[in-house]
C-alpha cells in the first residue's frame, strides 16, 4: 500500500505541474493577446487624433486666409474710396482755381490698421493750406 499511495502522490504532483503550466501557458498567451489589442487600440486612437489634427490646422488656415481676403479687400476698398476722393477734389480744384495756377500735393500712408492722407494746396504767392483727409470709415 506504501507504493501505491506513494505513485498517487507523484501522479498527482505531476498532474498538478501539468495543470499549473498549462494555465501558466494560457494567461501569457492571453496576456500576448491582451498586450496587442491594447496596442492596436492606441494606434486607432493616435490615427484619431492625428487627423483631427490635420482636420483642425486646415480649417484654421482656411479660415486665417479667408480673414486676409477679407482684410485685403476692405483695404482696397477704403484706399479706391480715398483715391477717388482725391482725384475728385484735385479735378474740382483745377477747375475752380485755374487762374490762380495753384498746386495739389499730397502723401498718403497706409498701415495694417488704417490710411491717412494729407493734402497741401500750394499757392505759387507762397500762402499753403494744408488739409488732412482721416481713413473713411
Amino acid at each position: 500500500m506504501d507504493v501505491t499511495k506513494a505513485a498517487t502522490e507523484i501522479q498527482a504532483w505531476w498532474r498538478g505541474t501539468l495543470v499549473r503550466r498549462a494555465l501558466l501557458h494560457a494567461a501569457l498567451r492571453a496576456w500576448v493577446i491582451q498586450s496587442w489589442w491594447r496596442l492596436m487600440l492606441m494606434r486607432a486612437l493616435d490615427r484619431k487624433r492625428r487627423e483631427a489634427l490635420v482636420s483642425y490646422v486646415n480649417r484654421e488656415r482656411a479660415v486665417v486666409k479667408l480673414q486676409s481676403l477679407v482684410r485685403m479687400w476692405r483695404i482696397h476698398w477704403r484706399y479706391c474710396q480715398v483715391l477717388k476722393a482725391i482725384y475728385n477734389i484735385r479735378c474740382h480744384w483745377q477747375q475752380q482755381n485755374c487762374q490762380t495756377c495753384a498746386l495739389l500735393q499730397g502723401h498718403c500712408v497706409v498701415t495694417a490698421t488704417h490710411l491717412q492722407f494729407h493734402i497741401e494746396i500750394i499757392n505759387p504767392g507762397g500762402l499753403r493750406a494744408g488739409a488732412v483727409f482721416p481713413r473713411p470709415q
